[in-house]
This record gives C-alpha cells, sequence and structure tokens, in this order.
C-alpha cells in the first residue's frame, strides 16, 4: 500500500510542477487558481511521502518520488510544454526509470 502511496505522491509532485508551469504563462485570477492548485498539489505530495516513509526506507522512497516527479514533468515538459524530446534527454530519462524499478527491485519492502 505504501508503495501506491508514494507514487501517487510521486504523480502529485508532476501536478505541481505542471500547475508552476500553466501559472508562469497566466495573469491575474486565473495565475493566482494556478498557484493554489500548486499548493495543494504540494500539500498532497508531500503528505504521501511522509506516509510512504513511515514503513519504506527513506532513501529508497524519496529517490523514487523524486524520480517519478522528474520523469513525469519532463514528460509533461516535452507533451504539453512543446520542450525538446532530444536522443539524450529521453535515453537519461529511459536510465532514470530503470534506476527506480532498479531501486522498487531491491527493496526489501
Amino acid at each position: 500500500m505504501n508503495w501506491i502511496l508514494l507514487i501517487i505522491g510521486g504523480l502529485f509532485e508532476v501536478g505541481f510542477t505542471f500547475c508552476l508551469g500553466k501559472a508562469k504563462d497566466a495573469d491575474g485570477t486565473t495565475a493566482y487558481a494556478w498557484y493554489a492548485a500548486f499548493g495543494v498539489c504540494l500539500v498532497m505530495s508531500m503528505y504521501m511521502l511522509m506516509k510512504a516513509t513511515q514503513t519504506l526506507p527513506l532513501g529508497t522512497a524519496y529517490a523514487v518520488w523524486t524520480g517519478i516527479g522528474a520523469v513525469g514533468t519532463v514528460l509533461v515538459g516535452i507533451i504539453v510544454f512543446k520542450e525538446p524530446a532530444t536522443f539524450l534527454r529521453l535515453l537519461f530519462i529511459v536510465t532514470l526509470i530503470g534506476s527506480i524499478i532498479g531501486l522498487k527491485a531491491v527493496s526489501s519492502h
């Protein structure tokens, strides 16, 4: 169950970075709405990480959480914000995904 919380927390991390990107391009009330969504996603992400680390090893949980956030944020950047999808960027994303899977595989929980 805690691995599920950790994955959801990582997805909320992607959510708060997405909200920052949208707020940057907005103004007025719309920007404040995106900043509010950023706050909600940030709190949820941290809460899920906190709950997951109650039973999972802290180093593994943090690495997986940030890895999910990093991979998700790069993919959102490429898909939504039209950032470049170069060969090297994609290669390193695949490497990061392999590392996240490896950490889960060697975890004792």
